[in-house]
């Protein structure tokens, strides 16, 4: 597998062209984001792991195989920078996940050792109320037993549906140990036969006007 990074952005206008179905993922800091991204790829440092939580500011876009975009989104819930900057976090994420055209699935990131966090709760129901397409990646589950992993599992599955009706695909993973990369690999691999690129539909993105689909609401 090829995997190149390719630029690092402050907003959804400097993101590469979306001539390629992309995939974005999201988590809280410190979830195991660079390290899952590495994993995938098998690339041990394409993208930048660190100890201290938050290091992830821009939206970073890699190229793989030359055929998809993924793209390291900043943590949520990291408490140790200015309200200002969380502020302008914030907006540059939701700009991306509402604007760009290319977006086939947001992988939003939650560490299968802990209970259900309310700020990883309170971030799936609002892409889901967003209407985005989603997919849920559990991670650290080399740090658990397969009872455990089973156990926590169910945990979220019961918490998560009380906000979904039926949940999207779910991946259970081990940075370290390589679990779930061949499930994450096959499903985006699927997900991309289904990307057509439509010009017309980036430029009124580009715009900041809604998607299409809302207004035939």
């Amino acid at each position: 597998m090829k995997a190149a990074f390719i630029k690092s952005s402050k907003a959804v206008e400097d993101c590469p062209f979306p001539d390629k179905p992309e995939y974005a993922f999201i988590g809280r800091s410190n979830v195991g984001k660079s390290s899952l991204i590495n994993m995938l790829v098998q690339r041990k440092n394409l993208a930048a792991t660190s100890a201290q939580p938050g290091k992830t500011r821009l939206i970073n876009h890699f190229l793989v195989d030359e055929r998809w975009y993924l793209a390291d989104l900043p943590g949520y819930g990291y408490a140790k920078v200015s309200k200002q900057e969380r502020a302008a976090w914030q907006k540059m994420i939701n700009d991306y996940l509402t604007r760009r055209p290319n977006l086939m699935c947001t992988f939003v990131l939650m560490d299968l050792r802990l209970e259900p966090q309310a700020i990883d709760i309170e971030m799936v129901e609002r892409l889901g109320s967003a209407g985005l397409p989603l997919a849920f990646v559990f991670t650290k589950a080399d740090k658990l037993s397969r009872s455990q992993q089973q156990s926590n599992f169910a945990r979220y599955r019961h918490t998560l549906l009380k906000i979904w009706e039926e949940l999207p695909p779910c991946f259970i993973t081990s940075a370290t140990e390589g679990i779930g990369r061949e499930d994450i690999l096959q499903f985006i691999e699927e997900v991309n036969q289904r990307f057509v690129f439509e010009p017309n539909e980036f430029k009124r993105l580009a715009k900041g006007k809604a998607p299409r689909h809302d207004e035939e609401e």
